[in-house]
């Protein structure tokens, strides 16, 4: 048995790691795999925040016995319903049942959904505290970050927040649970910002209102449900959840597109060097037919600038690009400098849907599209560098506003 993980003087880390997993919510690809975190505080009352996807119950139910060490477990708070925490259960219920379940409103009606009837369950609001000896916890909802049982744990005495998804992260926990025992700073902010822009993204108005409330409360430590715990990066990670809830930007440019003969390829590259020519930095490339949409969406997220190409494919646009615009139009991503580029072998006609989309952004287009048809024939390279450096004057200048 593995020795148990503190997170302070009284909460124990009780997460998994997953390396088995490909794909989260069977859709986002997690090559570094996933970490699912559990915390167990322990007082007069002993408290149990969260469980695990249901297939790792047997290891983190041995963790949760050496953790309580023959005592006695009082209460499970439900802070987030989805079955990557909630799976576990059923089946910790079944060897702790009389835990008191503390949930929400919105919760425990997931909860009967999910479970059907359970007994000892703990309605509480903000408005509530849960006292379990040596301090009282208090409960911060939030609503759709990203369902609307969301709710935030507070610990007083260990100035702990558990913020259920929020502040979250791709990646399994190597090595260490805490921020400042990993190495690849960059990598972590990365998958941080991944997660955010693929899983909570839409929700910013959410986002920003319960960061409001926890901005009042002294914080020491950040426990998310996934990813590491933070404690000497807590300013860094709150200053990038305030610029993705804002839909803020900094200057950098993506560009991104899918061709099927490659033909495209080279117009894209044309764009790209053009604005790095002219002094935008960094330039993040990204073809969809062969790499993930997350990670466009992320950095799209991330930049101020986007050019968006695709050739024509049964007379529109080519699938990936479609899937792509449809999640940026889901996630409400706006302002942004827009530029776009398209082709077709006999009928180009993709340019009037991009410009469509464009507009449905209300992002500012800073140059007409280029259009081509069998290859980079006549001045298209031309036009490809002019739209290149009309989109780097236009990073280069400041912060995009939403278009009239």
């Amino acid at each position: 048995m593995e020795p148990i993980i503190k997170v302070n003087n009284s909460t124990y880390y009780l997460g998994v790691n997953d390396r088995q997993t490909r794909f989260f919510e069977n859709l986002w690809p997690i090559p570094h795999g996933m970490a699912y975190n559990s915390y167990l505080i322990k007082d007069e009352k002993n408290v149990l925040l969260d469980t695990v996807d249901i297939t790792y119950t047997d290891r983190f139910l041995r963790q949760l016995r050496a953790a309580l060490a023959g005592e006695k477990l009082d209460y499970i708070v439900i802070n987030h319903m989805e079955p990557d925490h909630s799976g576990s259960l059923a089946l910790i219920l079944s060897h702790y049942p009389e835990a008191t379940l503390v949930v929400n409103r919105q919760s425990k009606k997931m909860l009967e959904g999910y479970f059907g009837e359970v007994e000892h369950v703990l309605e509480v609001s903000e408005k509530e505290t849960l006292p379990i000896g040596s301090r009282e916890l208090r409960f911060i909802t939030a609503p759709m970050v990203h369902w609307p049982e969301v709710m935030f744990t507070y610990d007083p005495l260990e100035e702990t927040l558990f913020s259920a998804d929020a502040f979250g992260s791709y990646g399994t926990v190597d090595g260490g649970i805490f921020d400042y025992q990993r190495s690849d700073t960059e990598h972590q902010m990365n998958e941080c910002t991944r997660y955010y822009s693929n899983i909570v993204g839409m929700y910013g108005p959410f986002v920003q209102k319960v960061m409001k409330k926890a901005e009042t409360l002294p914080i020491k430590q950040i426990c998310s449900l996934h990813g590491s715990i933070w404690q000497e990066r807590i300013p860094e990670i709150l200053r990038l959840y305030d610029q993705l809830a804002a839909y803020g930007s900094e200057p950098g440019l993506v560009l991104v597109y899918a061709t099927m003969y490659g033909h495209l390829s080279e117009l894209a590259d044309t764009i790209a060097h053009a604005a790095g020519r002219a002094g935008v930095t960094p330039v993040k490339v990204y073809n969809l037919a062969s790499q993930d949409v997350s990670y466009a969406i992320s950095d799209i997220f991330r930049y101020s600038g986007v050019i968006i190409g695709s050739p024509t494919y049964n007379n529109s646009l080519y699938p990936k690009i479609e899937e792509l615009l449809s999640k940026l139009e889901m996630r409400k991503v706006s302002p942004r400098f827009y530029g776009h580029f398209g082709t077709g072998s006999w009928n180009p006609n993709v340019a009037g849907k991009l410009t469509d989309f464009g507009e449905r952004m209300k992002w500012t287009t800073v140059a007409d599209p280029v259009t081509m048809l069998m290859s980079m024939a006549g001045d298209k390279e031309a036009e490809g560098v002019r739209l290149g450096e009309a989109m780097a004057k236009a990073i280069l200048s400041g912060t995009p506003e939403i278009a009239k």
